[in-house]
């Protein structure tokens, strides 16, 4: 009897507990619900207002004269030069920084040694710096009143003021970039593979080519892509040590400040446009290498 008394009260405080989650559920689901729109919502606004709206305002004031106008400001011959030198120092602070990015890798992630994580940390130097300071630090060794200044004006060899400068300085700023987005990924990787290979007989490019490059293919797409887009916008270390110099040492986005400088605004707007279709291109190869990575 007590036994059956027990199981009725279970049954009981069962019953009351289902009830009480039963009435307690469509009140958590609607206050959920309410949370994750709201959250939503305010990222929308948040992204619409710092990223859309700015990128039409581009547009919109790039061709308020017509395509007439926007056609000149493209097509100028300052313009073109200053989207081959961007893209000239965007090549070689791709190719720099990809090797780079490859040796320190493979280096820091199959080998231990002592500074090892020292090494790491230097590699991140230019994500803690200014690039104004960086700039300034390539003038004060390269500049005539730098400590290389002598020896590099003896073999007529100019750094500041001139194209190899502005190639210094975009490689600088984008240096950790492919090393950051690798070596995660090789480090994860381990070394058993390129060690068995080795025993196997197969040579350093062999493993490389074989084992090493197809776990890290869409690592060091990203990481190329990041490094493109970083160098491309550059402006701070490049503003420093380029000098200004219309038609020669200025790049896309030193191109732009001139024109806002002079008060052609139409202009400056029509060349940020260049910058904001390479920016969109870019964003398309990384969610596509995003996607191919899943």
């Amino acid at each position: 009897m007590k036994e059956k008394k027990r199981n009725y009260d279970q049954d009981v405080v069962g019953d009351g507990i289902n009830s009480i989650q039963k009435v307690l559920e469509p009140a958590d689901r609607d206050s959920n619900n309410i949370v994750k729109y709201a959250l939503i919502s305010i990222c929308v606004l948040f992204l619409f207002v710092m990223l859309v709206v700015p990128l039409a305002v581009v547009i919109v004031n790039a061709l308020k004269d017509g395509w007439t106008v926007y056609r000149r400001a493209v097509l100028d011959e300052y313009t073109i030069k200053a989207l081959q030198l961007t893209l000239l120092a965007t090549a070689a602070a791709v190719v720099v920084n990809t090797i780079f990015g490859i040796f320190a890798s493979f280096l820091l992630s199959k080998f231990y040694f002592k500074g090892r994580q020292l090494l790491a940390t230097l590699i991140d130097i230019p994500f803690s710096i200014s690039p104004v300071i960086a700039g300034l630090v390539f003038i004060l060794t390269f500049g005539n009143i730098g400590w290389m200044g002598n020896f590099l004006r003896n073999y007529g060899i100019k750094i500041v003021f001139a194209v190899p400068g502005i190639i210094l300085a975009t490689i600088f700023v984008t240096f950790p970039f492919v090393f950051r987005e690798l070596f995660p990924v090789m480090n994860a990787q381990g070394k058993d593979e390129e060690e068995a290979a080795a025993l196997m007989g197969a040579g350093g490019f062999t493993i490389f080519r074989r084992i090493t490059f197809p776990h890290i293919k869409w690592a060091l797409l990203y990481g190329i892509i990041l490094c493109a887009a970083r160098a491309m916008g550059e402006f701070g270390a490049v503003s420093v040590i380029s000098g200004h110099l219309r038609g020669k040492t200025n790049t896309l986005p030193l191109h732009v400040e001139i024109l806002y400088n002079e008060f052609n605004t139409t202009e400056a707007f029509a060349v940020s446009s260049i910058l904001v279709i390479l920016a969109v291109l870019i964003l398309i190869a990384k969610n596509f290498v995003e996607w191919k990575k899943k």
